[in-house]
């Protein structure tokens, strides 16, 4: 290896580990505003959720709020600099929650053992769109339901998925991740679902502003 290699691995991990220090942050601020476009969907969706629920990618907890106080939470979060925000949210609630490490793609829980999987603004991001979708389908109780609230890749065509497409890069770079034009709707569609219900409506944010919500059932 090279010095040049060795400086340019050295500053892709200062990089990254500060990219995922500060994405916390910028989320624990974010989540108030966002929440005024999606908190009416949220609370109907997550109202009356029973049972063991496990939120893929929960961040700094924003969902936390909408669920009912007697349901037992998981919480698979592969960014460690989320845990303490995830904590002092479900203290402040009064919840009793279970942070796990681990990405998407591998969820830490049996197979059949969930009631319910939820994830907001997490398929964008996740390195693997269709192993996560099998990740959880393989928890999920026969019958149990996935529920989601992701941003979508506006129609082929629209001067706004050419954005997408051209800004995802950078966009990818700065968002942790975040991919504006991935399909989501169709990896849905292919993930072997018995059912999957979704609408779409659009939130007044740049660039991601298609969204759908909607429940997947095994």
């Amino acid at each position: 290896m090279t010095v040049s290699q060795i400086r340019g691995e050295s500053s892709n991990h200062i990089c990254g580990n500060f990219s995922k220090r500060l994405f916390p942050w910028v989320m624990a601020k974010g989540s108030n505003t966002y929440n005024k476009f999606v908190g009416d969907r949220k609370r109907s969706l997550f109202g009356n959720l029973q049972g063991t629920v496990l939120e893929i990618g929960p961040g700094t907890g924003p969902n936390l709020p909408y669920y009912p106080k007697d349901i037992r939470w998981i919480g698979i979060e592969p960014n460690p600099y989320m845990h303490p925000y995830l904590r002092k949210e479900a203290e402040r609630l009064g919840l009793n929650i279970d942070i796990r490490n681990g990405a998407a793609e591998w969820i830490d829980a049996e197979d059949n053992s969930i009631d319910a999987v939820v994830s907001t603004l997490v398929l964008c991001s996740v390195q693997n769109i269709a192993y996560t979708l099998q990740a959880v389908l393989r928890v999920l109780k026969p019958g149990g339901r996935f529920l989601f609230i992701e941003h979508v890749a506006a129609p082929h065509g629209t001067f706004l998925r050419q954005v997408q497409s051209t800004i995802s890069p950078v966009w990818k770079m700065l968002s942790d991740g975040c991919r504006p034009d991935r399909e989501i709707k169709l990896a849905l569609e292919n993930a072997g679902f018995t059912s999957v219900n979704y609408e779409y409506f659009e939130v007044p944010l740049p660039i991601v502003s298609p969204h759908i919500i909607g429940v997947a059932t095994k």
